[in-house]
């Protein structure tokens, strides 16, 4: 099964936002969703402080800031192609 993570930040309202476009096309699209906050973790607050949420596919960079449904649907196919 393919695993999204969204890296963030509790009380991130990008982030809960970013959380709720990939709730809303799970069903559809197969996906587990994997939440890391990024708080108190030295190495992701270095890598993501400025750009949470940031997106993953199976540990791939995706995205950062907002999830762009369209942009996703297209990456998640092309990544899955590769598999």
């Amino acid at each position: 099964m393919t695993v999204i993570t969204v890296f963030g930040r509790h009380g991130c309202h990008l982030c809960e936002v970013a959380v709720e476009v990939l709730e809303g096309m799970q069903t559809e699209l197969n996906y587990e969703i994997e939440k890391i906050y990024i708080e108190g973790n030295t190495e992701l607050e270095k890598l993501y402080s400025e750009q949470v949420p940031v997106i993953h596919i199976d540990g791939i960079h995706h995205d950062f800031f907002r999830v762009d449904p369209e942009r996703f649907k297209s990456s998640l196919e092309k990544h899955r192609q590769r598999q």
